[in-house]
């Protein structure tokens, strides 16, 4: 089966060739690499230039943010497996082949997920971190865990979806993992590490200045799967399901006693 990777990049000239390397240097036979750039003015664009002749597809063209970049990237994917690298995260050695194998064996699998390691700035190792089984309901109280850059899925489930919807700006990948993973949905999961998550001050997930961002999302989250706003009643239900997130995944909990939150939150910021 052929891969397409899709990696979107804007100024990150600090981390963009790791990222490249990680995904050029997998030891898999048909791979669909392609790589989005809507603008870069700080040297991003001559790394992915030293490395076009392996690059399958480069998309220089301005959007409206990282989730139409994405939208741009998989409209030109060719491949039967699918599954997308932010600029500041690596695959790791090995992934791609070990995907390949899971979708073989489970041929009625259309999403397949892995661990992941956090790591910071500097690409130092700094704790894991464990994909859940999916549930719709844990999902919306923020008590299941999808390690994005190990998630790959079948290109003919990405396009029974409306794709990356452009007016989210914060959390894009949940939202699509909402679409494919509900009723229809048949995930996988790989008890195996498949990427590296970077995440530090200036990113998404790590900037403090995101949070109120976030916070709204997930509310809107969880209103489109249960259906109704947040009541009080919630914050009590949200620890049942956290409670059930631990007894499944025990290492998720050595993993939060030992290193605390992925993320620092304030004790008042819900999710």
């Amino acid at each position: 089966m052929r891969f397409s990777i899709v990696t979107i990049a804007f100024n990150q000239v600090d981390f963009i060739e790791s990222a490249l390397l990680s995904v050029l240097g997998q030891d898999y036979p048909d791979l669909d690499y392609i790589v989005v750039d809507p603008g870069s003015t700080d040297g991003t664009r001559d790394i992915i230039e030293r490395y076009r002749d392996r690059i399958s597809t480069i998309i220089y063209r301005s959007d409206r943010g990282a989730a139409e970049g994405l939208n741009n990237g998989f409209a030109a994917a060719t491949g039967d497996i699918l599954g997308f690298l932010n600029s500041d995260d690596l695959l790791l050695p090995g992934a791609i082949a070990r995907v390949a194998r899971q979708f073989r064996e489970q041929p009625e699998a259309d999403v397949v997920m892995g661990h992941m390691r956090i790591v910071d700035r500097d690409g130092r190792f700094v704790r894991n971190a464990y994909n859940d089984r999916f549930n719709a309901r844990a999902y919306a109280y923020g008590a299941c865990t999808i390690c994005q850059q190990s998630t790959f899925f079948r290109a003919t489930r990405f396009r029974e979806t409306r794709g990356f919807n452009l007016k989210n700006t914060i959390s894009w990948d949940s939202e699509l993992f909402v679409d494919m993973l509900g009723a229809r949905g048949k995930p996988a999961v790989i008890d195996d590490f498949l990427s590296a998550f970077r995440v530090y001050s200036d990113s998404i997930t790590g900037g403090r200045g995101h949070m109120a961002a976030k916070r709204d999302f997930f509310e809107a989250r969880f209103q489109r799967i249960l259906g109704r706003p947040w009541t009080r009643r919630d914050d009590l239900i949200r620890y049942l399901y956290l409670a059930r997130k631990y007894l499944l995944q025990p290492r998720s909990l050595y993993q939060r006693l030992v290193h605390g939150p992925i993320v620092k939150r304030s004790i008042t910021e819900r999710f």
